[in-house]
């Protein structure tokens, strides 16, 4: 079966828009085939406006993103591959939706457990890791 992602970005990117709303979106530039230059990118990844505004030629395809912006004045194609978006939100409020690093099937399976390594203490005794939170998207001023 083919991946969801582009279908979820689309119908995201339309939302966003459909309510005039700035969709923004955060990528993870260090996945291959990623083409962005390379002063906005920052911890490996770099977020980036998608307004009609902001760009040209805006292509959300299956497989690939493509468009044309401007960075410090001078235009560049920007084309990023549909799995290395790890979220669209929008900018005004941080509404969207995040998706995961890796799909299935770019995973390994998981490794089977080493029958030497010892058993997680029982929940409530001393070393057990607090539970994490859902992701969730807050806009940064």
């Amino acid at each position: 079966m083919s991946s969801n992602r582009p279908y979820l970005l689309r119908a995201i990117y339309d939302w966003i828009t459909d309510n005039n709303l700035t969709p923004y979106i955060l990528v993870d530039a260090s996945r291959e085939g990623v083409r962005v230059p390379p002063q906005v990118i920052k911890n490996g990844q770099v977020v980036l406006n998608l307004a009609m505004r902001a760009v040209a030629s805006l292509d959300l395809g299956n497989d690939w993103i493509s468009f044309q912006a401007r960075f410090s004045g001078v235009s560049h194609n920007i084309h990023i591959p549909v799995q290395a978006v790890l979220a669209l939100y929008a900018q005004e409020n941080g509404q969207g939706m995040m998706f995961p690093a890796e799909e299935g099937g770019d995973q390994p399976p998981p490794s089977s457990p080493d029958p030497n390594d010892t058993p997680p203490p029982p929940e409530g005794e001393a070393g057990e890791k607090p539970k994490r939170s859902a992701p969730f998207l807050r806009v940064v001023k």
